[in-house]
C-alpha cells in the first residue's frame, strides 16, 4: 500500500551556514498521523527533534494561533523546544504561511509561543533571523544537594567546581549549572550514564574578546576573532546541553535551554543582551542571541536556513 506524500523541509537553526547549527526535520500537513507514526519517524530521522505541522485546535485558533506543532525527539514528545520552534516557523513561512498578526503564533504543548522575524530572508539559501519569546519557567529556584551531587558526578567534577546552579525548566525539564569559565565547559567529558534522567545545561563565561569565531564558509569554530557568520560581537558564554534520557547525548544548539539561562542570568550575572556560543565541541558553531527586556521577558533568536526540501511518504 502506497503512503501519502507530505511536504518536508529540513531547516538548520542558530547558524547562517547550512551545516553550522542544529537541524530540525519539519513535516507539513501532518493531520491523520498517529502517535506511533510520529514517534517512528522521529526515531528514523535520528535528529534531536522532528516536528509535525498541524492546523491549530479550535481553542488555539480562537486565541490567535497560526498553526500547531508537535515536537518529537528519538525518545518521545516534548511540550516545547526552542530550535524546533524557530525551524518550524521558518518552514511554515517559507511554505507560504502568513501570520494573522504582527508575530507568528505557535500552538504547542506549553500553550502559545510568539515568534518574530528579526531580519528578512537573504541569499539563495533563504536565510532568515527569527526569535521566540521564552515561555514562563515551570520550575525554578535552588537545586537540592542530592541533585547537585549527581550533576557534579555526571560531569566528572567536584561540587565545589559549580559556581551556581538553578532549575530553569520551561517545558523540557532543564536544570543548569554555571562553571568557572568557558574553557572548563568545553573540556567536559561527561558520564552520560551517571546523568540518568537529568536534562542538564552547562554555561561558562568567556573573558572579554576571547570568544570563538564562526567561519561563514565552513560553520566551524576557532578561538579569537569575531563571529563572521552573523556579523555580531563575540559570544559572552559557551553553553552545552546534555540530554541522554531522550536519546540524544549532547544537543548541538538549544533554544529552550538558552531561554531558561537568559531568565536566570541575563541582567544580573550576564548582560541583559548577549550572544551565546553552543556546539563548539561538536563542530557546529551555533550562535544564540539572548535579550532580556525590562519587563523580564526573554527573547531568543538565531539564523535559520533551509537545507533540504522535498516530500516524505508517511
Amino acid at each position: 500500500m502506497s503512503l501519502p506524500l507530505r511536504p518536508f523541509r529540513q531547516v538548520n537553526v542558530f547558524s547562517a551556514h547550512p551545516t553550522g547549527g542544529n537541524p530540525v526535520a519539519v513535516v507539513h500537513g501532518a493531520e491523520g498521523l498517529t502517535d506511533e507514526q510520529l514517534a517512528a519517524f522521529a526515531r528514523w530521522t535520528n535528529l534531536s527533534e522532528t516536528t509535525f505541522l498541524l492546523d491549530p485546535t479550535e481553542a488555539g485558533r480562537d486565541a490567535g494561533a497560526d498553526y500547531r506543532v508537535r515536537i518529537w525527539t528519538p525518545g518521545g514528545e516534548l511540550p516545547f523546544a526552542g530550535h524546533p520552534t524557530l525551524g518550524t516557523a521558518h518552514a511554515w513561512l517559507e511554505a507560504g504561511g502568513e501570520p494573522r498578526g504582527q508575530d507568528v503564533i505557535q500552538e504547542c504543548g506549553v500553550g502559545l509561543v510568539r515568534v518574530r522575524v528579526q531580519a528578512p530572508r537573504e541569499g539563495t539559501g533563504s536565510r532568515q533571523r527569527l526569535a521566540f519569546a521564552g515561555p514562563p519557567l515551570t520550575r525554578s529556584g535552588a537545586v537540592d544537594d542530592a541533585d547537585l551531587a549527581q550533576i557534579a558526578r555526571s560531569l566528572r567534577l567536584d561540587v565545589s567546581d559549580v559556581v551556581r546552579s538553578a532549575w530553569v525548566d520551561n517545558g523540557p525539564g532543564w536544570v543548569a549549572v554555571q562553571l568557572r569559565d568557558a574553557d572548563v565547559v568545553l573540556g567536559l567529558e561527561p558520564d552520560l550514564v551517571a546523568m540518568g534522567d537529568l536534562k542538564l545545561g552547562v554555561v561558562g563565561e568567556y573573558a572579554p574578546g576571547t570568544g570563538p569565531a564562526a567561519s561563514a564558509s565552513t560553520g566551524t569554530g576557532s578561538t579569537g576573532g569575531t563571529d563572521t557568520s552573523t556579523g555580531t560581537d563575540q559570544p559572552a558564554v559557551e553553553v552545552r546541553a546534555f540530554v541522554p534520557s531522550i536519546g540524544v547525548g549532547e544537543d548541538p544548539v538549544t533554544g529552550s535551554l538558552n531561554a531558561g539561562l537568559g531568565q536566570w542570568l541575563a541582567g544580573d550575572v550576564l548582560p541583559s543582551s548577549y550572544v551565546a556560543s553552543q556546539g563548539t565541541a561538536l563542530g557546529r558553531a551555533g550562535r544564540v542571541h539572548v535579550e532580556k527586556r525590562p519587563d523580564g521577558e526573554v527573547w531568543v533568536g538565531g539564523d535559520t536556513v533551509t537545507t533540504i526540501v522535498g516530500e516524505v511518504a508517511l
